[in-house]
């Protein structure tokens, strides 16, 4: 779960690509980087922390260029707490080559053992995207061994890395001298989108937020295993490198993760949670009388859209009744249970006036491990709330997400192997609504017609990689065990590597 980001223009990029990060915030809030290119040399500061607490004055400074690429990170896989492991990855041969990467390779352990025995290269971490970065390199190394670097000889080279990789992958990376490549997994799991300005300047982004917001008109989304290369004269070039692409975007995406004035894959992810809004209502309007509700509020902040059109759709009056701490971060991408316990009154209190002897109808974007949950319908009771009822937008999350989202094993969801009944009870509300899979699936395929289907693993179980074993949740389960232990670790020093300049 991270957001990247890649620039090609005539001016400096330091500054814009530190723009986009921040509109692109949201999707990881664990560590930053950012590398320029100048010539054929690079510029790198990556740190754990926020954009904002990364890249001082000094950093920005020593990032010339008028190419470069950029990432916040949230991990899902690897050490959360190594900053060895922030983006972006560089190796030197061949040509030099930085890349990032959003997403989660299901087959990264197999092809470790691969590129040590077979490719003769050395990964130093645990991160998949070393991994990937270096399967790339190999085929890059191959496809133009003797010959100039040529747009055919990259996407013959992106195309045997989509025969290699297996799960899920937005890709952006600088080829020292050579220019700027963008691809996406053949399914279309993570989100990728590019976009021009007026004066022929080219960003590559996770969002077409990151687009608009620093003067970018979106283009258009980078296809299921397509290919772009901008070289350094600016010239686009795109071809498809898979040979079975389908579009099968990761509905979590509009569930939460993406900002509502995003539109990916040509869905408004506003209009997608309207959407889910008008199914949920139906939902609840056969498990309780809209007659016994006097107000719907929504748990904020993605949850906004869906309980307006609720609320609309039932006929009762729509309230904000909590106000959220704007400085304190996510809490689902806050690593660790213990952390996230702490937080939720921390980022939310209630407002007392909206709650005080009335039934009230609460409204979340979804409900994955219940505790946080828990706790607001607790909350709602002490503001003087007479009955508490709690409507997910998102069917129950009964399965692992493998494909580059920090959601947790089976044992810490509270839908896997319960029933609503038993959920309902746990978190202590007074009736428990969740959306129809089904029928989210419907009212958000619509709005893209000739979709294939969605990415819905953690609500249906259904991984459509095809390569998803027991084994994977046991590491699942045995690297979030590991980062359970560290993350009390005090954080490690900032980390600028080879011309970084001055810390």
């Amino acid at each position: 779960m991270c957001g990247i980001v890649g620039v090609t223009s005539k001016a400096p990029v330091n500054q814009l690509i530190y723009d986009a990060l921040l509109l692109l915030q949201h999707r990881g809030q664990d560590a930053a980087g950012i590398v320029t290119m100048q010539g054929k040399k690079c510029f790198m500061h990556k740190a754990r922390g926020m954009v904002r607490d990364v890249f001082r004055t000094r950093n920005m400074r020593a990032l010339p260029g008028s190419v470069g690429l950029g990432q916040v990170r949230y991990p899902t896989a690897g050490n959360a707490y190594s900053e060895e492991e922030a983006q972006p990855f560089y190796v030197n041969a061949p040509y030099g080559i930085v890349l990032v990467h959003n997403g989660n390779l299901t087959n990264a352990h197999a092809l470790k053992d691969q590129l040590f025995e077979i490719d003769r290269r050395h990964i130093n971490t645990e991160s998949d995207t070393e991994v990937l970065i270096n399967v790339l390199a190999h085929e890059l190394e191959l496809a133009a061994r003797e010959l100039p670097l040529t747009p055919a000889s990259v996407f013959k080279a992106v195309s045997e890395v989509h025969k290699r990789i297996k799960g899920s992958y937005a890709v952006i990376a600088l080829i020292a001298g050579h220019g700027l490549l963008a691809f996406r997994d053949p399914y279309g799991i993570r989100p990728l989108c590019f976009g021009q300005a007026a004066d022929g300047e080219v960003m590559v982004a996770s969002e077409s937020v990151a687009l608009e917001g620093t003067g970018h008109q979106l283009m258009r989304d980078v296809a299921p295993g397509e290919a772009l290369f901008i070289d350094t004269a600016g010239t686009i070039h795109t071809q498809q490198c898979a040979e079975n692409p389908t579009l099968n975007p990761c509905m979590f995406e509009f569930v939460y993760l993406a900002r509502p004035d995003s539109v990916m894959d040509g869905i408004s992810v506003y209009q997608s949670r309207l959407n889910m809004g008008e199914t949920l209502a139906q939902r609840l309007i056969s498990t309780i009388p809209p007659s016994e509700i006097d107000v719907v509020i929504p748990i904020p902040e993605s949850s906004r859209p869906s309980a307006m059109q609720l609320a609309h759709r039932i006929g009762k009056p729509y309230r904000e009744g909590f106000v959220k701490n704007r400085y304190v971060g996510r809490t689902f991408i806050m690593p660790g249970q213990s952390t996230r316990k702490k937080s939720v009154r921390q980022k939310l209190n209630a407002i007392g006036l909206e709650f005080k002897d009335r039934n009230v109808l609460l409204v979340d974007d979804s409900i994955v491990r219940g505790t946080t949950s828990k706790e607001i319908v607790q909350m709602a009771r002490e503001a003087g709330a007479k009955k508490v009822y709690l409507a997910s937008a998102a069917p129950p999350v009964r399965y692992p997400n493998v494909y580059g989202i920090d959601m947790p094993t089976t044992e810490e969801l509270i839908a896997h192997n319960r029933s609503i009944e038993e959920i309902r009870q746990f978190i202590g509300a007074d009736a428990l609504i969740y959306q129809d899979v089904d029928a989210m699936k419907r009212v958000v395929g619509a709005l893209r017609p000739g979709l294939n289907g969605f990415e819905a693993s953690c609500f249906d179980g259904r991984y459509i990689t095809g390569d998803v074993s027991a084994e994977d949740f046991a590491t699942m389960r045995e690297q979030r065990k590991s980062q359970a232990e560290e993350e009390d670790l005090p954080a490690r020093s900032r980390l600028a590597l080879q011309s970084g300049g001055d810390q």
